[in-house]
């Protein structure tokens, strides 16, 4: 799962301001290049501190915050969302009270969890790709059935009727050859869609 573009979100915590930057991370270079634009732009913020999961690379850094009290929670949030592909990165304020390490544990570790559930959320899911070639006859009754269980990519009509279609539900597969009498389904590979969830 993963962020699909830049979210921002913002916090008050004991007059401290803390903003919440999320954002879709392909590599370590997208990482650091983002990181660089965010201490750029907030030059005159307190702490700039970050972290990031990409595949089985996990970083976090706490930029002069006590450690372990900034990047490790920002990490942990997105790891108990099980993100991916997902960088965080939360800009802080100092607003004149000081939070003590849990104070801080929790505003790091919390605003970087609220902006989470405030976003959207994507996930590639794994469709096993068919066609399926069928009387003019028979396609009358499947048509309803394919366009509400499957992702129809194409319906071609010419002496007969040609589907292709993504599904990746054995039960459905097992109908369709119910309906259509045994008219072969061709299998022609996977694909992964991308989708919110």
């Amino acid at each position: 799962m993963h962020i699909k573009e830049e979210f921002i979100f913002e916090k008050i915590i004991e007059k401290s301001r803390f903003i919440c930057y999320l954002n879709y991370c392909p590599d370590e270079t997208f990482f650091k290049e983002y990181l660089n634009q965010i201490k750029k732009k907030h030059y005159d913020a307190t702490h700039v501190c970050s972290a990031c999961i990409i595949d089985n690379i996990k970083r976090s850094n706490d930029d002069n915050e006590p450690s372990g009290t900034a990047g490790i929670p920002i990490l942990s949030a997105l790891e108990n969302n099980n993100l991916n592909h997902t960088l965080a990165i939360v800009v802080r304020y100092f607003g004149g009270i000081k939070l003590g390490t849990g104070g801080l544990i929790r505003a790091y570790g919390g605003t970087t969890n609220e902006a989470i559930k405030s976003t959207k959320i994507y996930d590639f899911i794994n469709y096993q790709k068919y066609q399926l070639v069928l009387d003019y006859s028979l396609s009358n009754k499947i048509d309803y059935f394919l366009s509400t269980n499957t992702i129809i990519l194409s319906k071609e009509y010419q002496e007969e009727v040609t589907y292709i279609f993504l599904c990746n539900d054995n039960n459905i597969l097992d109908k369709i050859n119910e309906y259509t009498k045994g008219n072969k389904l061709i299998h022609q590979g996977e694909e992964y869609i991308e989708v919110m969830i």
